[in-house]
């Protein structure tokens, strides 16, 4: 047997309380009575009288109270089984970490306000496989396909902005990585969430998509940042160092802006929806219905032993009891013969 609250057993020191409130109650009725008649004239003012009641009465209040305490600790045994199935889509992040991704158009950066929106999709999406791609350069899978989510969560503090050996956004590799981790044969059940500030500096995104699109690959997009921009800081190697910008080959300083249309010629493409993050706040729910309205597979079945619920019996010992105290009790009157 398993207690699901065994802390409360610690209800069952009040028992000697109880005891002693029951038996107070009964000596102070007793005390009245004897005021009211001498004790020899109680057999017959009282038929129903017996000296062993007042204390059975009170066991019995006792363990009414203890098998109310045991009910409230929910106890359980007698392993039944059940058959569970797993119903879902697969959901594959591909998150931006070029070095544009640190720009402070969004506070506090745009990578952050990224990775606060993939935790807010992951939970909003559960029951369903999720991974994770950091796009930049060849790109690199993370997480691969897991329904433990709060993997995500964990790699995700991880990230930062031009962190891999290849710097510069390449979305066309990134999607690929994350195209390859579907299962041949599933693809309408698939989806990748694109966030992105839309800045590409490689080639093959327009042959991607349309693979994509060939293989029913439902793509939606999130632009995260300004369409205004911002100049783009150079990480200094040490804080406290004066805040430096990156240039051109003609000097001029590099503002990184928001390119809304690439992801939305890519989330068009491929079916899906596109949003623009303007903060971490911003609402995922147009994707998040999106997902939630396809059609899910079955990502298997497993049997799950779990034990019965078996508050009912020391609950109804305890009514019993009680009941038992009700009508038997210390004083109670039965007709003379």
């Amino acid at each position: 047997m398993k207690l699901a609250h065994p802390e409360l057993l610690a209800l069952l020191l009040l028992l000697p309380l109880v005891a002693l409130i029951g038996a107070y109650v009964f000596s102070r009725r007793l005390r009245a009575t004897s005021s009211f008649a001498a004790r020899g004239l109680w057999r017959s003012l009282l038929p129903g009288h017996q000296a062993r009641r007042p204390l059975f009465s009170v066991l019995l209040l006792a363990a009414a109270a203890a098998a109310a305490g045991l009910a409230l600790t929910q106890p359980r045994w007698g392993e039944s089984e059940q058959k569970i199935e797993r119903h879902g889509v697969d959901v594959v992040f591909v998150l931006d970490t070029s070095l544009s991704m640190a720009t402070t158009d969004l506070q506090p950066n745009r990578l952050w306000v990224a990775q606060t929106l993939v935790r807010r999709l992951v939970q909003a999406l559960p029951g369903h496989r999720v991974a994770l791609v950091q796009a930049e350069g060849d790109g690199v899978v993370m997480v691969p396909l897991t329904a433990d989510s709060a993997v995500i969560d964990l790699v995700l503090d991880a990230v930062l902005p031009g962190s891999l050996p290849t710097p510069g956004t390449e979305l066309a590799p990134a999607l690929e990585r994350g195209a390859k981790l579907f299962a041949e044969g599933t693809d309408k059940h698939n989806v990748i969430v694109l966030l992105s500030d839309g800045e590409d500096h490689g080639a093959g995104v327009d042959a991607m998509v349309a693979k994509l699109g060939e293989r029913g690959i439902t793509v939606h997009t999130v632009g995260v940042g300004t369409l205004e921009g911002k100049p783009l800081e150079v990480p200094q190697p040490e804080p406290g160092m004066p805040v430096s910008y990156k240039r051109d080959q003609a000097g001029n300083v590099v503002v990184s802006k928001l390119v809304e249309k690439n992801l939305e010629e890519l989330a068009k493409k491929t079916g899906g929806v596109y949003v623009r993050a303007t903060s971490a706040a911003t609402d995922p729910r147009p994707i998040v219905d999106k997902i939630n309205a396809m059609e899910q597979k079955t990502f298997g079945a497993e049997v799950v032993s779990t034990l019965e619920e078996r508050f009912q019996w020391p609950l109804a010992l305890a009514i019993i009891c009680l009941a038992a105290h009700l009508l038997v009790g210390p004083f109670r009157a039965e007709a003379a013969s």
